[in-house]
């Protein structure tokens, strides 16, 4: 198979063109929100099937009829102007439902981790400042469990009690069935593309989750823009297994399909055995993916459908070179669209030609309404390099650096601006200015990029206080805070390594020890604060953790001798999920760790 393009010129053009013919109406027609445009398509495809969750299939037009009571709800409990309610649930049809009403009506919605407790979850909550929460009921416990600690307490309701007893203070949510039919906004500010719609979650060098300002226009742009570029049509079906609390499995895989009269099959969460069982059960056409989905599926046993399916593309970002092909040959993916973007950031490309190992390009049509740069980036200082002028500097050919974005504040061109996060320290951060030219503003995107001749941007890594793994952004400071709250730990310096055959860099803590650390605890412990993805794979106790004469720890030093046990007289420790418990790295346990042969 060749590894240059796959797509045609003439394939790549038509692509660009749907995606710009499909967004140019959106600045144009203000009061057209998302939940207005499903709607519409209530009433063009009515019994045609939108949303497949296990048994249960909602047709558009119990789609529209849904999120109209929950519209009607939303203006009965005072959720609109602004007012926010979180979202604790897991993926499930309704989860959709939901924030189409809420939104409708002038209420923004915050999508919550459904894995997050403790500390996490409440600052999830608080910096939102959430007066409702909608939870489900498996996640009722972890809710109590931080409710008390709340800024502001919301008012809680839960989503299918089942048969569980109620509980004092708790409320079931009515829907009315007369709310189903179409609403009237007699008391309510019909929202414009302009206002806010969603909090959603990204994690950053501050160590907690950031709450992202999501406006109604980025939700049109988002589910337009991939409608057109992966073509979808009234007969696809989308499998989505990714969280719906994510901008990809929330928002862009659910709405795309949408846009023209597709449906979507829901899962509950990733399973690689299940996933082509699914596939060809529910005859999809399409698949939305993160990298570390692909890795899993193309490490996973032979499976009987893998082969016998109906796929035409899969969609995602973050596929490796070291499994791109494996991948599209294993399975016979006709087509892959690859992209780069990110949930708050004005910088997106997309990799129409299937140009193997890229994130994509700017095509000419688009050069005039989006900036995109790389520049140079001192890894030792962590800053980009300045000129004798103090400008920038730009990248040459093939030479890596930081991605960044211009930021133009324009009103035909909402999409070249940054909504920011609720924390405005936060926001700024993530502005750089004076770049080129005396005030100008660019984006950071805080990723390294090179850039060959032809264009075709390719993604290196990350830089900062994060790293990537099992398709979530891990801050090392959120980890090592964990640490140090647990009995004995002094300190804790927390980094990414990689693994071979993996995509990212999994977790390792090298702890600072000030008494005999109870290990099977400390498992438990991080098992509680942290998310599946955030716990650490490798852990190294030592009684101090070198640093400069500055008190700065040596990072790169504890990084050069990472997980190996040749290197450190300390024993290294690895989270076996089979056993239970950490076990010591010796030899051969490292070689079956890098040869794959170890669940991750």
């Amino acid at each position: 198979m060749s590894v240059g393009s796959s797509a045609s010129p003439q394939q790549t053009s038509a692509a660009w063109l749907r995606a710009l013919a499909l967004t140019a109406p959106i600045v144009r027609q203000p009061e057209r929100i998302f939940p207005l445009v499903i709607q519409e398509y209530a009433q063009r495809f009515n019994a045609a099937p939108a949303l497949i969750f296990g048994d249960q299939c909602m047709t558009y037009a119990e789609l529209a009829e849904r999120a109209n009571q929950y519209s009607s709800w939303a203006v009965q409990q005072g959720l609109i102007g602004g007012t926010v309610l979180a979202l604790l649930m897991s993926n499930c049809a309704e989860y959709v439902a939901i924030w189409l009403g809420i939104t409708r009506v002038g209420g923004v919605v915050a999508l919550i981790n459904d894995s997050l407790t403790g500390h996490a979850l409440a600052h999830s909550l608080d910096i939102v400042a959430a007066t409702h929460v909608i939870v489900s009921q498996v996640r009722l416990d972890a809710f109590l469990g931080v409710s008390e600690r709340l800024r502001i307490r919301p008012r809680c309701w839960v989503q299918d009690r089942g048969n569980e007893p109620p509980r004092s203070g708790i409320c079931d949510i009515e829907l009315a069935p007369a709310a189903a039919t179409a609403l009237q906004a007699a008391n309510y500010r019909a929202p414009s593309i302009r206002d806010r719609a969603l909090y959603i979650y990204t994690s950053g060098s501050s160590g907690l989750p950031k709450a992202v300002n999501i406006s109604h226009y980025r939700i049109m742009q988002w589910t337009h823009w991939f409608a057109g570029l992966m073509d979808t049509r009234p007969d696809d079906r989308l499998y989505n297994c990714l969280p719906m609390y994510h901008s990809i499995g929330g928002v862009v895989a659910v709405g795309a399909p949408l846009i023209h009269g597709g449906a979507v099959v829901i899962r509950q969460r990733f399973s690689a055995s299940q996933f082509w069982t699914d596939i060809a059960r529910w005859d999809c056409t399409l698949f939305q993916y993160i990298g570390e989905l692909c890795r899993y599926l193309v490490n996973s046993p032979a499976q009987v459908h893998e082969r016998d399916h109906h796929l035409r593309l899969c969609c995602g970002n973050g596929l490796r070179p070291a499994i791109w092909l494996r991948f599209k040959q294993r399975f016979a993916i006709p087509h892959i669209l690859e992209y780069y973007a990110s949930t708050e950031g004005n910088v997106s490309l997309f990799n129409v030609e299937e140009k193997f190992g890229a994130v994509g390009r700017v095509p000419a049509v688009l050069r005039h309404r989006h900036s995109i740069a790389l520049i140079r980036y001192d890894e030792e200082n962590a800053e980009p390099v300045r000129d004798a002028q103090g400008r920038y500097c730009r990248c040459a050919d093939n030479e890596i650096g930081e991605a960044i974005g211009e930021l133009r504040q324009e009103s035909s061109n909402p999409s070249t601006g940054f909504e920011g996060y609720t924390d405005p320290v936060a926001s700024e951060r993530k502005i750089l200015r004076d770049v080129f030219a005396k005030g100008d503003q660019w984006y950071r995107t805080g990723d390294l990029m090179r850039r060959d001749v032809a264009g075709f941007f390719y993604f290196v890594d990350r830089i900062g206080d994060t790293y990537r793994w099992k398709g979530e952004n891990i801050s090392t400071s959120e980890v090592a805070e964990c640490l140090r709250t647990f009995e004995g730990v002094k300190d804790a310096v927390v980094f990414g390594v990689k693994v071979p055959g993996t995509e990212g860099r999994a977790g390792m803590a090298v702890i600072a020890a000030s008494s005999a650390i109870d290990l099977a605890s400390l498992r438990r412990h991080i098992g509680t604060e942290l998310t599946a993805a955030a716990r650490p794979l490798f852990l190294r106790i030592v009684g101090e953790i070198p640093a400069t004469e500055t008190y700065k720890y040596r990072k790169s030093v504890l990084m050069q001798i990472g997980y190996d046990p040749a290197a450190t007289d300390e024993p290294i420790l690895f989270d076996d999920r089979d056993a239970q418990a950490y076990v010591v790295v010796n030899e051969a346990l490292l070689a079956r760790v890098q040869s794959g042969h170890v669940r991750l």
